[in-house]
């Protein structure tokens, strides 16, 4: 049960390992051979000379998401400590650094890791399926989000961010924004830490009075800044700026996070606007929709990320271009929840005017997977849908550029992550092509986004780390893993009395 994890992980100091740590280790060969001239790569920052790759992967194809989108055929990513040293021809690379261990990615497809820029890591993931999707608008926040969340310990949230963190992983996710609805923040970054994904991390923030986990605005910001603190720029985890959002917080407390996130330069993340009920909210108690009414008290600006932002007039569309605020669209989410995104959404007119955007993929209540190529498909179908038009701007090579450098730069790290280009993080994956999806193989946009999905992930590296190796993770014992959750489910499901039912009578077999 969950109280054999909170034993296990505490947060004091982040460990190599953790409850499920695995030691597997790369498996690498030693390869030399002679070749050509390479791309050039970075120095050391101290004595001025190139340092020794520590792998090379080798042989696939290479997505390099720069800024000429070039694919690189049977290309190879050599990669020192945790950055991309050079990126270039195999056989140049191996002339070079002979004797290099490599990762053999001959005929697969190499991308930079992909960015998940909305993800619920707590409530949800212990209730996994369980949550029906006929529910009345607000049902699945008000029954059994709050619930499940008001019901977790900090032990079911470390098995629910393990849980959401392998997903992720397994689906070549290797950056992942919390979506800022988590009451035990220290025991999720480690379990962030054990998995071995990058991310970002906040604590809940809303000072609605009765509600879980509410608290007075200065209350909230002072926890906020103390995440921030903890978890400062440039590790594996950041602390960001994070409020529920929607129309859960007053006017002071959105304005004192915008100002938290300003002093400290640590991005902000809030809800808005998936559904008509925020508008509707916010015309009746501040005469402004939502958007306009964040212009007005100073709070857009490129340090947000707005999560959603479907229902949005013409003055909003401006708002968000004019201040350089962010948008995390989860498409998924608005469907499974019949939120309008058909009718309402505007996020390709967004992409094709410059705006910031990524993807995401929401919660177990909105969503169920993190695959996050089936999310950029749904994303390019939808664009082209909407618009009757199969000539707009956001198609399957624009959805992957979401899904990579376009998130990067939608949530602020395109310096460090979104593209395999020396000097930044070593966060790559290799997708396997002997599915048949991939047969015969075609342009690599459009069967990645169209034809392939998570499924297609061999491994994935962050940091230049193996946390993903043959389809499985190989920092956290999977099987474990799995078995401690079904314990959990079943436990917080009593405990939070959510009517979890299933959609047909299970009878025993005779």
């Amino acid at each position: 049960m969950p109280g054999s994890v909170g034993a296990a992980v505490r947060p004091t100091a982040v460990p190599a390992g953790g409850p499920y740590a695995t030691t597997t280790a790369v498996h690498t060969t030693a390869r030399t051979e002679q070749g050509t001239a390479s791309r050039a790569e970075p120095g050391d920052g101290h004595s001025g000379r190139t340092p020794r790759p520590d792998l090379l992967v080798t042989g696939g194809d290479v997505v390099t998401m720069n800024a000429r989108r070039e694919v690189l055929a049977g290309g190879t990513v050599a990669i020192a400590g945790d950055r991309v040293l050079a990126v270039g021809a195999t056989s140049a690379l191996r002339q070079r650094w002979p004797g290099t261990p490599e990762l053999d990615a001959r005929g697969c497809v190499v991308t930079p890791g992909m960015i998940n820029a909305h993800q619920h890591q707590t409530g949800d993931p212990l209730a996994r399926a369980w949550i029906p999707d006929d529910l009345a608008p607000g049902a699945s926040i008000d029954a059994w989000a709050v619930p499940l969340h008001a019901a977790h310990t900090a032990a079911d949230d470390t098995l629910s961010a393990l849980l959401t963190c392998v997903e992720n992983l397994r689906n070549g996710v290797t950056t992942l924004v919390e979506a800022g609805t988590v009451a035990h923040p220290h025991p999720v970054a480690h379990a962030m830490h054990t998995a071995g994904i990058r991310g970002t991390i906040g604590t809940w923030g809303w000072d609605v009075p009765g509600a879980p986990f509410a608290a007075s605005a200065p209350e909230v910001l002072d926890r906020l800044r103390e995440i921030v603190e903890t978890y400062p720029a440039g590790g594996q985890i950041e602390g960001w700026v994070t409020l529920v959002g929607h129309g859960l917080a007053s006017d002071a407390l959105l304005t004192g996070a915008a100002e938290l996130a300003r002093s400290t330069g640590a991005p902000m993340t809030m809800h808005l606007s998936p559904s008509q009920s925020d508008p509707e909210h916010y015309l009746k108690t501040t005469g402004r929709r939502p958007v306009d009414h964040l212009a007005h008290l100073g709070v857009l600006g490129p340090h947000l990320l707005l999560a959603h932002a479907v229902w949005l007039a013409d003055s909003e569309v401006e708002a968000l271009l004019g201040s350089g605020t962010a948008v995390a669209y989860c498409p998924w989410a608005y469907l499974r929840l019949g939120q309008g995104v058909t009718r309402a959404g505007r996020h390709s007119e967004l992409f094709e005017r410059g705006g910031r955007l990524a993807l995401g993929t929401d919660s177990g209540n909105a969503g169920d997977s993190s695959d996050i190529l089936r999310t950029a498909a749904l994303a390019a179908g939808l664009a082209k849908d909407m618009r009757v038009d199969p000539t707009v701007a956001l198609g399957a090579a624009a959805a992957l550029e979401l899904a990579t450098i376009r998130g990067a730069e939608a949530i602020g790290m395109a310096d460090r992550i979104g593209s395999l280009e020396p000097g930044k993080y070593a966060d790559l994956v290799v997708h396997a092509t002997s599915g048949p999806q991939w047969a015969p193989r075609g342009d690599i946009a459009h069967q990645l986004v169209w034809s392939s999905d998570g499924r297609s992930v061999r491994d994935v590296l962050v940091g230049g780390r193996a946390v993903v190796r043959d389809h499985h993770c190989t920092t956290v014992d999977e099987t474990a893993l799995h078995t401690e959750a079904a314990g959990a489910s079943a436990d917080l499901l009593t405990r939070s009395g959510v009517p979890a039912r299933p959609s047909w009578p299970i009878v025993p077999a005779h």
